[in-house]
This record gives C-alpha cells, structure tokens and sequence, in this order.
C-alpha cells in the first residue's frame, strides 16, 4: 500500500521520561552516618571485652554489641531500624511534653498579625502586600515569606499528544525560571478535592434556565440543589516561598524588613506568572489573607468548605482560620471535622512513563484527597558542586567494593548513571530541583479513612509509584501536603 511522503507529519509522538532513584547510598559501603556510629559501638563493647581477657565479659556485653548489630542491619519498613530513632525519640518527647493534643482556647484574643495554627506553625506571621494585596505569610525562624496563587488549566488528558508535550516542555522552563533566580526557597503545586457546593450550576441555572414553575423547571432545579453539594471539584494553588537569607542584599536594597521582602518577591511573582501564561496556565491571582483562611479552614475541617464557598464573606479571617481540636497519633491525625493521613510517594516510577503518569491518583473519585508536589530548587553551582560530590562518592564506594570482592549490584549502577545523567542536564542548562510528593487522605470515620487510603494506594501503584504510610509525624506532614504554606517535613 503506498504511503504519501510529502505530507508533513502533524502529530508529534510524546516522549516518556524515567525518573532518578531514591539515593540509598551510604558514606561506606553503603552504611549511612547513623549505622557507622551503631556499628561502631558495637564493634568496641566487642573489642574491649576481648582486650580485658575474660570470656566472661563478651558475654556480659552482649546486650550491647547485639542490640547495635540490630539496630545496623535489621530493616523495618525499608528502612535500618537505627533510622527510626529519631523520628521515635521525637514521638516519645512530644508524648511526654503533651504535644500531641491541640485545643484553641478560643475566649483568648490572638495577637494581631499571627495565625491560629498548632504545633510550629504558630510562629508564622500574616502581611498583606500593599501593592498586589495578596497576603504574605512570613515564618521568622526559617526566614521565608511565601504568597499562594490559585492556578486553572485544562484538561491534560485531553489533549492530542502534540500539544501535551509543548505543555511539558513549557512547564519545564517554568521550573528552570525558579532555579535561575536562587532566591526561591521552595515552589508548591498543591491539587485538591473540595466538595461542590453546586455554585456553578445554580449560577448556570440562572443563566440559562428557565424559571416558569413548570414541572420539568421544578424538577430541574430540584435535581441541581440536591446534586451539586454532591458533587466534586478540583482546585489548583502554586505556592511561592522566598528565601530571606539568600536575598538578603536585594531586600537591603528594596528598604530591608519584610517591606523589602515583599519587594523582592513581587520580583518572583512577576517573573513567575509571565512563566505560567506562556505555557499556558492561567494564574487567577494571588489569594488575599481572606482567601488562604478559607484553604486553611477547609483543610483541618472539610465538612465547611462547602459553606465557606457559598457564602463568600464568612471564614476570611488568618486569625481564626486554624482548627479547633488536634488529636495526633502514630499514624493518623484528626481535627474538627475529620481523620487525616498522609502517604509519602517513596520511590517515583522507575521505568519509562508519559506525562499523564499521575492520573490515576489525581482523578481518583469518591475520596478527599490532596496531592502536594513540593519543588526545592538549587542553584547551579550548588548544584553542580553536590553532582561531583557524589560522583566521587560513587566511585570511591567501587573501589572500595572491588578491595573486598563485593560484587556491584544493578542498583548502585542505576544510581550512577542518575548521575551522570543530572551533570549532563545541568550542563545543558536546565534546572536541577528536589521533589517531595505527599498525599493527604481526609475522611469523616476512620473506616472511611482507611478505605480511601487503600484506594490511593492502588491508584499509586497504577501509576507505578510506591507510597508509604508517615508514621509518628503525621502532624507535621499534614501541614507539608494539604496546605500550600511551603511547609517541609
């Protein structure tokens, strides 16, 4: 069958793209910092009751250099179980603090400018910009000022591949703008389900309806009342967090104090909303302080988020957008209204996958879910200085395998080339950024709670993602994955 050769091509195929592993390395032979240390004790209670000559003694130590031995090699949940330790003693010291229990005292007046949120977060400050009128908020021990903006789009799915894959590209230079500057400390793509609190058919209705008390009019609105707060939506917010110490000069020069501040980032902003609109996003604005109280209140207490969005005028304050009651425990969290609990994704897909990898998480139904993607950038020389650090590393652990006769595995082999392939990038001048992806799961019981987590679980797998359930820091990525504050964990 004879085909035309003339014809230009029209469609352009997508290219799949394979991400970086996790980096399991260690310092040697692939122990980390913390395992050296376990080991090593071990290795000393060994040694000194050999040295003191009595048998008797290695017996006596051996509660010691057992426990450490455990505590290098056994794994609990993929991890050494010396890991955990950490993340156990700061459970156990918040336990005993009473740390874990949240209770607004609500007759007490907040002082003016700060938020009422639980655990560290109330050390964060509000501002409102007096040129953009967006609202800034400011923590001053981690000395960043971020903004949030609510962000549209189309569908992705939906477009012929062509058109996916200019949106890619666009979008990468978006995060090559934010990289380039090394003033930004951290860039968040929050996407969230909200119940629909059926606005946008009462407002078509009134539109475009036919109000004349006939039966199929009565019956119509009907069905639209009853329907829409049933219905689901999906919101989109870009958060944006200035690094203070790393524009220091720049906001000396701008006036200093978080005046200056906001000077530098209206810089950003601007910047970043002329990166949005050529790949074709449309930024709706930076959200006021009124607007991000809703977000915040919407996410500790999701039964009035619909409420909030119907009658525009109430929850619009930061002072008493945070939640009344937090119970926190090893692998849930509840506020006001709901259970909560966060999955991290652990290890993105290892294979070659398409842009649309994510859709099976982020068109899931039936659960109240956010999905937090949160962006470190680095700057290039930081960058390229961290890409030599752990070629050398890489090369040194070789070495020292092929002393001992350890055979190198596929994995550690996979790792370098990650590598290789972050310099070769890097070197053609795009943007080197850290990704954290976090997925918040809300649910009025914990039956519910449960079942929703299992369904994202499969969806992740669908989209050939491992997740993981955060256990004893549940709080804390609570704030990382469904608010847009810039929170790390």
């Amino acid at each position: 069958m004879p085909t035309k050769q003339n014809e230009p091509a029209t469609s352009v195929e997508l290219v799949p793209v394979k991400f970086s592993r996790l980096t399991r390395r260690g310092i040697l032979l692939g122990l980390s910092l913390s395992q050296l240390i376990t080991l090593a004790i071990g290795i000393l209670s060994v040694v000194g009751a050999l040295y003191a000559g009595s048998g008797i003694l290695l017996a006596y130590t051996a509660p010691i250099w057992v426990v450490a031995a455990a505590l290098t090699w056994i794994p609990i949940a993929g991890r050494p179980a010396v890991e955990w330790s950490p993340v156990a003693f700061w459970w156990v010291w918040r336990s005993t603090g009473g740390q874990l229990l949240y209770r607004r005292r609500v007759v007490t007046p907040r002082p003016v400018g700060t938020l009422a949120l639980p655990g560290d977060m109330a050390r964060l400050r509000e501002y409102t910009d007096p040129d953009t009128g967006a609202g800034m908020i400011h923590d001053p021990h981690a000395q960043t000022l971020t903004v949030v903006c609510e962000v549209s789009h189309p569908a992705f799915v939906l477009l012929d591949p062509g058109e996916q894959e200019r949106r890619v590209t666009s979008w990468g230079r978006v995060l090559a703008t934010v990289c380039r500057s090394g003033r930004i400390a951290t860039l968040q793509v929050l996407e969230r389900t909200l119940p629909d609190s059926g606005t946008g058919l009462a407002e078509w209705w009134a539109a475009h309806g036919t109000a004349d008390d006939t039966l199929a009019a009565t019956t119509y609105a009907e069905l639209i009342e009853r329907a829409g707060p049933a219905g689901e939506r999906h919101a989109t917010t870009l958060s944006l967090s200035l690094d203070m110490k790393n524009a220091a000069r720049q906001i000396r020069t701008a006036g200093g104090g978080i005046r200056g501040a906001a000077a530098v980032l209206r810089q950003e902003m601007s910047t970043l909303v002329a990166a949005l609109r050529s790949a074709d996003l449309t930024p709706s604005g930076w959200l006021s302080p009124g607007e991000i109280a809703v977000i915040l209140r919407s996410a500790y207490d999701p039964a009035i988020a619909a409420t909030l969005e119907r009658h525009g005028e109430l929850g619009q304050a930061l002072a008493t957008a945070g939640p009344v009651a937090v119970n926190e425990s090893w692998t849930r969290l509840r506020t006001d209204s709901a259970h909560h609990a966060v999955l991290w994704v652990s290890e993105w897909p290892r294979s070659l996958v398409y842009p649309s990898f994510l859709s099976p998480v982020l068109l899931s139904t039936g659960t109240q879910r956010s999905f937090s993607l949160i962006c470190t950038p680095m700057r290039s020389d930081q960058a390229a200085r961290d890409i030599r650090k752990k070629k050398v590393e890489h090369i040194s652990d070789a070495a020292q395998r092929a002393k001992i006769g350890q055979i190198e595995d596929a994995s550690q082999t996979a790792e370098y080339h990650d590598v290789l392939q972050q310099e070769a990038d890097l070197t053609a001048g795009h943007g080197v950024l850290r990704y954290t992806g976090l997925i918040s799961v809300s649910a009025p019981t914990v039956e519910e709670l449960e079942a929703g987590v299992a369904a994202i679980e499969q969806a992740a797998i669908q989209a050939s993602c491992e997740t993981r359930l955060l256990i004893g820091q549940q709080a804390a990525a609570f704030t990382a994955a469904a608010l847009p504050l810039c929170r790390h964990i």
